[in-house]
């Protein structure tokens, strides 16, 4: 496995939300979904390489599974975890 695959492994997809969409505007912030396991200098170096840009801040958090019943099936939705990434003034990510 090469660098660049190990980096579209972390970078899962954009986590696009009304308020993701908001903190690109005012914050020049992105969201993304990424493993559970990464950290945040994997994170960081994920975004710079694949999108080439210069990132100020990484911050994560873990989005706890849900409860959901299906008729008499229970289960629970899967834990996934959020990195909401900071760039420096001026630079962007075109996501839509």
């Amino acid at each position: 496995m090469t660098g660049l695959d190990r980096f579209y492994q972390i970078i899962k997809k954009p986590h696009v939300t009304e308020k993701a969409s908001d903190a690109m505007a005012v914050q020049n912030a992105y969201s993304f979904r990424v493993p559970v396991d990464a950290g945040k200098v994997e994170i960081r170096q994920a975004v710079e390489r694949l999108f080439e840009v210069k990132v100020l801040g990484v911050n994560t958090l873990r989005v706890k599974g849900k409860y959901r019943r299906r008729g008499w099936k229970a289960g629970r939705t899967p834990e996934w975890k959020k990195a909401m990434v900071t760039l420096q003034e001026g630079q962007t990510i075109d996501i839509l």
